[in-house]
């Protein structure tokens, strides 16, 4: 009798001792994908390794959530010193100013600093909502030449070829991330923009070529990085988030983007969107 009380006693012992390391683990951060057998007391095992993976990823999500909230704070402090300091001084020297040229010229220096500070803060807030996906692309199936439509109107000087192709993106989306690569050619030097698709059996190909000034070999792998910014550019007006944000949104819509470039010859940014099957 004594024997059988010994090994029931050894069994619900390792029973707990298992479950008491799962918890450990699961308290450390350490909880791993574990095999159980078909018995009930390693299905009791089982649900509470899933019910503990479930919560470790939760916390793993928020501790996400914070570091995110947390850059987003460290990256307005940091990017809107310059254009609060300049408002700072323009309104010190509107206010002694003994002409009206003078008035009118920095309450225009006023303007431009409060639309770059507005600009910052929205692009700064809508990368965030991005990354923690607030903001998410809804792809359907949608002709290309709606997209190519939406460039003409916004770049009337950039050359469209018309097709008549049918891929899966969010047209809203898509446009922006296309509008930042047209923007980023004109605004570093280009004078001739053209905008091709081409049609794959995966998917579709959007080519944007430029003759602007070209980016390095060594630049090409860093120019999608947040705020980065050459530079050959930085007196230029900018704030490095614009190629950031179009990969953003082309990587969540099952896309990509490649670019081939030359110094001082040009640009080939190569949008990649999902055909409609």
């Amino acid at each position: 009798m004594c024997g059988w009380y010994d090994m029931d006693f050894l069994k619900t012992n390792k029973i707990l001792h298992r479950l008491d390391t799962m918890l450990d683990h699961a308290i450390n951060g350490e909880l791993t994908e574990t095999a159980f057998d078909e018995s009930k007391v390693s299905a009791i095992e089982s649900k509470l390794h899933t019910y503990l993976m479930a919560t470790g990823t939760q916390k793993h999500q928020i501790e996400e959530q914070k570091n995110h909230i947390n850059e987003l704070i460290s990256d307005i402090s940091h990017q809107t010193k310059t254009p609060l300091a300049n408002m700072m001084l323009y309104t010190e020297l509107l206010s002694e100013c003994h002409t009206e040229d003078e008035r009118l010229t920095y309450q225009q220096l006023l303007k431009q600093q409060s639309e770059k500070l507005n600009f910052l803060i929205s692009t700064l807030v809508k990368t965030s909502r991005l990354e923690n996906g607030i903001i998410c692309p809804l792809p359907k199936p949608c002709n290309i030449n709606f997209l190519l439509e939406n460039m003409q109107e916004i770049f009337p000087t950039v050359q469209v070829s018309p097709c008549d192709i049918l891929a899966i993106y969010d047209l809203k989306w898509t446009g922006e991330a296309v509008t930042n690569i047209v923007d980023n050619a004109l605004k570093y030097g280009a004078t001739k923009v053209t905008i091709k698709a081409t049609a794959y059996q995966m998917f579709c190909r959007i080519d944007i070529k430029d003759n602007g000034m070209g980016i390095s070999e060594e630049e090409i792998s860093k120019i999608f990085t947040r705020f980065y910014r050459s530079e050959k550019v930085a007196e230029k007006e900018g704030i490095g988030l614009g190629l950031y944000l179009a990969r953003e949104m082309i990587t969540k819509q099952g896309g990509y983007i490649k670019v081939l470039s030359k110094e001082n010859i040009g640009s080939t940014f190569s949008v990649f969107l999902p055909m409609d099957a």
